[in-house]
């Protein structure tokens, strides 16, 4: 090729991989070994004391693994990546390389179910301490921020009411406070919203969602910006300091702008162990290759749903920001210009009997606790993903027990429109 940079649909399919050198294969190999041979000696201890870059052991890293990473690192604009075993992994390797036993991190509280549980629960036996904060006021975060603050949280387009953050805003706090801002953009998938040229300094996402596709595949992965300086204010002693297990390297002074991910690697994904298999990194990888295909069509079919329930005479609201009425509809205009996602919810008149009951009546959308299938999926948030909270925190998440959440798919519209019609009306 020329020196000109690849459009995104080229890089979809081709960053990281090359024909496999031995064989020939154009398709990236599923290399299912535990273990890789060193050349010698010499050749191991260097690999074991980060002197060299190569494969040791399927935890640490994979070849099908590497050309996954390397193909989400180029499409969301970073220095490196790494995958891990799911999303909530990734979330989990990302704050133990940032935060110490007492410290604290803030997170807007409109997110996902699970991340929400994670956070508050989970979490607290690390003596890692979530602060919450409303991504509709930015002034919050601020409000927020204490000596103790070291990373903020947020996702671009927030499960499961289909919200947009303002992630220059929060950006701009997560700066003034010298802290890094880590957004996860499972939702939106770079395709939709790069969060990087936003001003985050972290991406993280569950593969197993959009850039996976089908729902056959867990995992999750962690985009390093290269954008933040791990050595200011001794605030990342595990970038920052001597590491003891590596004969005193510093990671920020010895990786550069890839540091982060390094720190992943070797501190987080080799001690706590969630790897990625090298089965689902390949089906992920496929995933990939229609990404920019998939969700044009999963935010044209999202948009002419929205507008069909907005018109229902049993729906009593929509949120979805690709909606003119909607109120983060401006929000989508600027981030998202391609399309404001496909994961939104509605409210019913008939409250939290009749979102049960809307779920059990649906025939082509699949009843259940995913999202970014190619399938289109349906779930009540108040009565599971979202149950373990109190009505009031149930509300302020998006997930109040009026509500129904629904992930578009690919499937002809005036199908899935067909279908929400028989359901409501029955």
């Amino acid at each position: 090729m020329s020196d000109r940079l690849p459009g995104f649909s080229t890089l979809a399919v081709h960053a990281g991989a090359q024909p496999d050198p031995t064989t020939g294969a154009r398709a990236t190999p599923i290399y299912q070994t535990t273990s890789f041979v060193f050349n010698d000696a010499d050749h191991a201890a260097s690999l074991f004391g980060l002197q060299a870059f190569g494969n040791i052991y399927t935890r640490i890293g994979n070849p099908t693994n590497a050309v996954l990473e390397e193909r989400v690192a180029a499409l969301e604009g970073g220095t490196a990546a790494l995958a891990v075993a799911s999303g909530h992994a990734a979330q989990v390797v990302v704050l133990q390389q940032l935060l110490q036993p007492g410290d604290e991190f803030i997170a807007a509280r409109k997110l996902y179910g699970g991340s929400i549980n994670q956070f508050t629960h989970a979490f607290k036996s690390f003596g890692w301490n979530v602060v919450w904060a409303d991504p509709d006021d930015t002034a919050s975060f601020e409000r927020a921020v204490t000596p103790r603050t070291k990373a903020i949280f947020i996702e671009s387009i927030a499960n499961p009411a289909g919200s947009i953050t303002d992630i220059e805003a929060i950006s701009t706090v997560a700066r003034k406070a010298g802290v890094p801002l880590i957004v996860d953009n499972t939702l939106a998938s770079p395709y939709l919203i790069r969060p990087i040229d936003h001003g985050a300094d972290i991406v993280v996402h569950s593969l197993t969602k959009f850039l996976g596709g089908h729902g056959n595949s867990l995992g999750g992965i962690i985009v390093d910006a290269g954008t933040f300086d791990w050595s200011t204010g001794g605030k990342y002693p595990m970038l920052s300091e001597p590491r003891p297990e590596y004969h005193g390297i510093r990671l920020q002074e010895t990786f550069g702008n890839f540091a982060f991910a390094i720190a992943c690697r070797v501190l987080g994904l080799r001690d706590l162990g969630p790897a990625l298999s090298p089965f689902n990194a390949f089906m992920i990888l496929t995933g990939i290759e229609t990404l920019p295909l998939r969700m044009q069509k999963h935010c044209d079919n999202a948009k002419a749903v929205a507008e069909y329930l907005a018109g229902h005479p049993a729906v009593a609201s929509v949120s979805y920001a690709g909606l003119p009425s909607d109120k983060y509809n401006q929000l989508a205009r600027k981030y998202a210009p391609r399309g404001a996602g496909a994961v939104f919810t509605f409210s019913l008149k008939g409250g939290y009997d009749a979102g049960v009951s809307l779920v059990s009546k649906l025939q082509l959308f699949s009843h259940l606790a995913n999202v970014g299938d190619t399938r289109s999926l349906v779930i009540h948030p108040a009565s599971t993903t979202h149950s373990q909270l109190d009505d009031a925190a149930k509300i302020k998440s998006g997930a109040g027990p009026d509500v129904v959440r629904i992930s578009v798919g690919i499937e002809d519209k005036e199908d899935l429109i067909a279908d929400l019609e028989q359901a409501l009306g029955a």
